[in-house]
């Protein structure tokens, strides 16, 4: 049914920086499974704002990923962490080196 569809961007693996391997795990994964895990690890350390839940305050391993201490939107939050995101080189890529 979706052989006309390509897989979603969002699917395709990644690398993930080690600063952001200490959060959410070595990759390479989907940026689906980034946010993910990233979310799962805000929440368990309850580093949303209490009174604006949007609002991230990082703690150490956070802040080394944002590249600061202070609070942050989770939409600006997203594109710092796509920093620490790269495209997997292709296979062949090595070979030519």
């Amino acid at each position: 049914m979706t052989s006309g569809k390509k897989n979603s961007a969002f699917m395709k693996p990644v690398q993930v920086s080690d600063k952001l391997a200490a959060i959410v795990g070595k990759g390479p994964m989907a940026r689906t499974e980034v946010t993910k895990k990233l979310w799962a690890y805000i929440k368990q350390h309850k580093l949303q704002a209490t009174d604006n839940k949007r609002n991230i305050k990082p703690d150490e391993k956070l802040s080394a990923v944002l590249g600061s201490h202070n609070t942050i939107d989770m939409f600006q939050m997203t594109s710092k962490i796509a920093k620490h995101l790269s495209d997997l080189e292709p296979a062949h890529a090595h070979a030519s080196r």
